[in-house]
């Protein structure tokens, strides 16, 4: 039987090359932890598209068992589940988020 919320979910990580799952919305984000990613991507100038779970109940609870993550935010890259604010914010410090986005052809500012 398919889930139709996570048809949904497929469908947006699948036509945007980064979502983020998040609270709030990118220019407004309602949680510090959605806002903490929002910074580090709008830092390294990614083009991102923000879905805010807040809006849509069946969303929030569905991205987290498309995962099996029970936290929000989740950063998805070309389709694939990055992580939450914690593993971002490492990744980000450590220069692998900037090694994912350059492998998966994401346009950010090199120098970030």
């Amino acid at each position: 039987m398919t889930n139709p919320v996570h048809e949904k979910i497929q469908a947006e990580i699948t036509e945007n090359p980064v979502v983020l799952y998040m609270k709030g919305t990118p220019v407004f984000p309602q949680c510090g932890f959605s806002a903490r990613v929002v910074q580090i991507l709008s830092h390294m100038g990614v083009p991102f598209k923000g879905v805010n779970v807040l809006e849509d109940g069946e969303i929030r609870e569905g991205i987290k068992s498309f995962t099996n993550w029970p936290t929000i935010p989740q950063l998805y890259v070309k389709g694939e589940f990055v992580g939450g604010c914690d593993i971002v914010m490492e990744m980000f410090q450590s220069g692998e988020l900037a090694t994912l986005l350059s492998e998966n052809g994401v346009p950010h500012n090199k120098a970030a």
